[in-house]
């Protein structure tokens, strides 16, 4: 099994709630074999001493439809 290398290309986030934050990001993945750009959303905590936590994460193809789908349905729900 190829190990794996993940590069965070650009992220922005919002915080909500108790110390919640919701992270959007375009990532990288690269093995042996090529490499991979995604957009990442991901959910997430602070720690009291100030560190990230992620809870739960969901990945979308870089494809303008897909995007485009995503945006316009979150926006009428």
């Amino acid at each position: 099994m190829a190990d794996v290398e993940f590069e965070t290309l650009k992220a922005e986030e919002i915080k909500f709630g108790n110390n919640n934050f919701i992270e959007v990001a375009r990532k990288k993945a690269r093995t042996e074999d090529g490499e991979n750009t995604f957009i990442s959303l991901s959910r997430g905590f602070i720690t009291p001493k100030g560190e990230k936590r992620y809870k739960k994460s969901f990945t979308v193809p870089v494809d303008s439809d897909v995007i485009e789908f995503i945006s316009k349905t979150i926006k009428k729900v």
